[in-house]
């Protein structure tokens, strides 16, 4: 529905470099070029600053690509309400979750969605917090699925679900036999957290808070950048410990391959967002929303 030669500023734009646009595009080096060229006579301006084999937007170039935002998400909407007066649902959403609710929340809700609503056309991109947060301002992706406890006063934070950080280790470690530990204990026990900008750092700091301890008392081994490296690295080791949220260990602790151990004086829960920008919602993020809702509560 948007002009393409808009389509083709806008990739540039976002990649600075008129090979990769070709590339995302699909189409030659040479049609790039022709497109931005056509756009520049059209509107009597140098979108791009040419420095040898890099690009740079100019001034021209960032007003267009504020407008041209603005107008992918007009066209997105009425893409996607002129689909439900048909009651069809058919179109793009761009998703972006932090790294434990992509990896063990989202999977299967993807998975039922795609079963019903076949005609949209899916996408996830997967990293921390804050960097989804900063994809949702740069509209890279539509709509965001996060946990933590930051807010931006140019988002929008919908409660979705609520989940639990459990500490957890090798049941060989030598606490692993008791049923509950003292916060002395734990401030010395070796760590494993995750990385700065991670959700689940987020509210290990505030949990600590709460009971009186901060980040800096822990005894902290090492900081790794997923669930899942976390998992592995207490597989081999019998003297540290992890915070983790209970979907990612669920398996881990049925099969016994981790335990779980209380801390007194010590609970950690927290809420999942959805998020979204002021003003840019509806349609098919509304549709996935709704959805998310209804069926997360019956895995």
């Amino acid at each position: 529905m948007i002009d393409f030669r808009l389509k083709v500023f806008d990739t540039v734009a976002r990649r600075l470099s008129f090979t990769k646009a070709a590339e995302e595009l699909y189409i030659s080096q040479p049609a790039v070029t022709k497109h931005i060229k056509e756009l520049e006579r059209q509107m009597n301006l140098r979108l791009f600053e040419r420095r040898g084999n890099r690009v740079a937007l100019s001034e021209g170039g960032r007003i267009l690509l504020k407008h041209t935002e603005a107008i992918h998400d007009i066209a997105r909407q009425l893409e996607d309400e002129l689909n439900m007066l048909h009651e069809v649902h058919r179109g793009s959403l761009s998703i972006g979750a932090s790294t434990t609710i992509a990896q063990y929340v989202l999977p299967p809700l993807l998975a039922m969605f795609h079963r019903l609503y076949a005609e949209v056309r899916l996408s996830m991109l997967t990293a921390n917090t804050e960097q989804i947060e900063n994809a949702l301002l740069q509209h890279t992706i539509m709509l965001g699925i996060i946990e933590g406890e930051s807010k931006r006063r140019d988002i929008i934070y919908t409660p979705f679900a609520r989940d639990e950080i459990l500490l957890v280790c090798n049941p060989a470690h030598p606490l692993a036999r008791k049923d509950d530990i003292r916060l002395d204990e734990l401030a010395a026990t070796p760590l494993l957290l995750r990385e700065p900008g991670s959700g689940t750092l987020e509210v290990i700091a505030n949990g600590l808070k709460l009971a009186g301890l901060r980040l800096s008392d822990m005894t902290v081994e090492m900081h790794l950048g997923s669930s899942e490296s976390i998992k592995s690295y207490l597989m081999y080791s019998q003297n540290c410990m992890a915070f983790i949220s209970k979907d990612a260990v669920k398996k881990e602790l049925e099969e016994g391959l981790l335990k779980t151990l209380r801390v007194r004086k010590l609970s950690m829960h927290r809420q999942l967002y959805f998020i979204t920008l002021h003003g840019q919602s509806g349609g098919l993020v509304e549709l996935f929303m709704r959805f998310g809702l209804q069926h997360h509560t019956q895995r």
